[in-house]
C-alpha cells in the first residue's frame, strides 16, 4: 500500500510541475512581446512615453494573472 502512495505523490509532483511549466510558457512569451513593443514604441514616440508605459504595465499585469492561476492550480494539485 505504501508503494502506491509513493507513486501517487510522484505523479502529483510531475502534474504540478507540468501545470506550472506549460502554464507559464505562454505568458512569458507574451510579456516579452509586450515589453519589446512598448520599448520600440517609446523609442519612436518619445513624447507619448507616459501613456505607452501605463498601458504596457496594465497589459503585463493582465498577462501575469494567468501565470498566477497556473501557480494556484499547481498548488491545488500538490495539496489535494
Amino acid at each position: 500500500m505504501d508503494d502506491i502512495m509513493v507513486w501517487v505523490k510522484v505523479a502529483k509532483c510531475f502534474a504540478a510541475a507540468f501545470a506550472i511549466g506549460i502554464g507559464t510558457i505562454g505568458p512569458a512569451i507574451s510579456q516579452g512581446r509586450v515589453g519589446a513593443t512598448a520599448c520600440e514604441s517609446i523609442g519612436k514616440y518619445k513624447e507619448s512615453a507616459g501613456p505607452i508605459r501605463g498601458i504596457a504595465i496594465i497589459a503585463l499585469s493582465v498577462i501575469e494573472s494567468s501565470s498566477v492561476f497556473a501557480l494556484l492550480i499547481a498548488i491545488l494539485i500538490i495539496i489535494s
